[in-house]
């Protein structure tokens, strides 16, 4: 199974995982995703990772709910950010109607894209009316496995082919970045901003 594999590297690798993204600038992206929140909003950071954006968003005075797959890195992410992080797989999110906001950094892309319009449903249930999500993935048409991981790549194309399939969503806003760590600038991303219709 592709999960397991991909969850095996970042039970393995989680304290050298998070020491190379916890200090990764986000601001630009967060601008863009809290600027279209109420203050104070409910925030579900949906694999959290290091617990970096978490961090942030309590920092700004969000509610937070915080989850990751890796039990490893749910003990790393719980210690930095101070809050309890859940471990959690994607397709097991089940909640109705709770979040202002879902923030899907880097995460959703290990799914599969068939996995991917699942949970990119789930993710439209458990979000307010009007709520919004902001999702990454590698820019291309790559589907496979990347240095031990697995990957589903998007370009603007095979994502609106993605959200065809789920008629709660649509887009609001869309854009390119280059990767910003160290060595990684050549990698671009597509960032999206999706809104509950």
């Amino acid at each position: 199974m592709k999960a397991g594999k991909t969850l095996s590297y970042y039970n393995e690798n989680a304290k050298e995982f998070a020491e190379r993204t916890v200090d990764v600038d986000f601001s630009e992206n967060y601008s863009m995703f809290l600027g279209k929140l109420k203050k104070g909003g409910y925030i579900l950071d949906f694999g959290c990772g290091s617990g970096r954006d978490t961090k942030h968003f309590l920092g700004q005075g969000y509610r937070v709910d915080a989850i990751d797959g890796s039990a490893e890195l749910c003990k790393l992410a719980s210690a930095y950010t101070g809050t309890e992080v859940k471990k959690m797989f994607f397709q097991e999110l089940a909640e109705v109607d709770v979040y202002d906001g879902i923030w899907a950094c880097s995460s959703i892309l290990h799914l599969q894209m068939e996995e991917l319009a699942d949970v990119m449903r789930r993710m439209a249930i458990a979000l307010k009316d009007s709520g919004i999500i902001y999702t990454s993935f590698k820019y291309g048409i790559f589907s496979g496995e990347r240095n031990g991981r697995f990957f589903t790549d998007m370009t603007e194309e095979t994502f609106a082919g993605l959200l065809s399939k789920i008629e709660d969503l649509k887009v609001e806003e869309q854009w390119i970045t280059f990767d910003v760590r160290p060595k990684r600038g050549e990698e671009k991303w597509l960032n999206l901003i999706l809104r509950k219709r």
